[in-house]
């Protein structure tokens, strides 16, 4: 064992006790239990105990590329080592452990399929929400951790304006595997409209919908770009009370109309947004690109807050 990763290990140790006693009180089975907190440990590792009928503890683990250095034997060495002491202190096997390399990531890759990866798939709790998520699959397993505090506020709204008796109606755009609608409609949204150009993950959340209960004919899903989805949407005179707006730093998917980059687009897309919301609707834009800046012509046109 490294220096670096003894001093590692009482960190995740440390945060290990915290985040578990945190977790259990508010019905979560997953969540990131280091994130890279001494830059010479460079990972991070999420936490999923799997909900019945297998019950599991699996670690997903991702490196986070800083672009040293090391001969291959010397990585491999050193890779090995940080994995075995991550799976001592976690009291995890090594088989249920997912190693990820994480890169930049440019167009679709983050969330394309790993060739030779198993297509095994576990359940796990959210505020006592079921969500299918997969380990190896993808980059990514299906549920974005960092993504429960806004999951959490859209759900509040949407309970506070069913038991208020406003609108309720759900947009959400650039859906992945439909966590926030399927957090919306548990809180009683009374319909929504799901929107993502891929077949594969709007499948994914039609098995979210089937896992939670949720009622299909008044939770539909598009699968459409979302560029020209809006257009028609404005056409059809589509309104809605909540939308949610994720889209990715960029895509250059080829499925779509053109290619996405959030900072030149984002104008155009919450301009499009606030088009389709009610008057006292709300718009929940998210971005997950360490540059971005607002563009000053939406802070003078639209009452924005972060």
């Amino acid at each position: 064992m490294t220096g670096v990763q003894t001093c590692a290990l009482p960190i995740l140790r440390k945060n290990l006790a915290h985040w578990r006693k945190w977790a259990r009180r508010r019905g979560i089975t997953c969540f990131r239990l280091y994130d890279r907190d001494i830059p010479q440990f460079p990972f991070a590792i999420d936490w999923y105990e799997t909900a019945a009928p297998r019950t599991e503890t699996h670690l997903h683990v991702q490196e986070i590329d800083t672009g040293w250095k090391m001969e291959d034997a010397q990585y491999t060495a050193w890779l090995v080592g940080v994995c075995d002491s991550i799976c001592e202190m976690c009291t995890v096997s090594a088989e249920q452990l997912h190693l990820k390399r994480r890169e930049r990531q440019r167009g679709t890759s983050q969330y394309e399929k790993h060739a030779d990866a198993p297509a095994e798939s576990h359940i796990v709790l959210e505020a006592d929400h079921r969500f299918e998520v997969s380990f190896d699959t993808y980059l990514d397993t299906g549920l974005f951790l960092d993504h429960r505090p806004l999951r959490a506020m859209v759900a509040d709204n949407i309970a506070t304006r069913a038991r208020n008796h406003r609108g309720t109606r759900l947009l959400n755009l650039f859906a992945y595997t439909g966590s926030f609608t399927v957090h919306a409609a548990k809180a009683g949204a009374s319909r929504s409209t799901t929107v993502d150009l891929s077949n594969t993950y709007q499948a994914w959340t039609a098995r979210n919908f089937a896992l939670n209960g949720i009622d299909g004919n008044a939770h539909t899903l598009e699968r459409a770009d979302v560029f020209t989805w809006l257009v028609q949407a404005r056409k059809n005179g589509e309104r809605y009370d909540v939308i949610v707006l994720d889209p990715p730093s960029f895509s250059n998917s080829k499925k779509m109309v053109d290619v996405l980059d959030v900072q030149r687009d984002h104008v155009k897309l919450v301009t499009q947004c606030c088009e389709l919301l009610n008057p006292d609707g709300e718009l929940y834009f998210s971005t997950n690109l360490r540059t971005f800046e607002i563009d000053p012509k939406l802070t003078q046109r639209f009452p924005l807050r972060e």
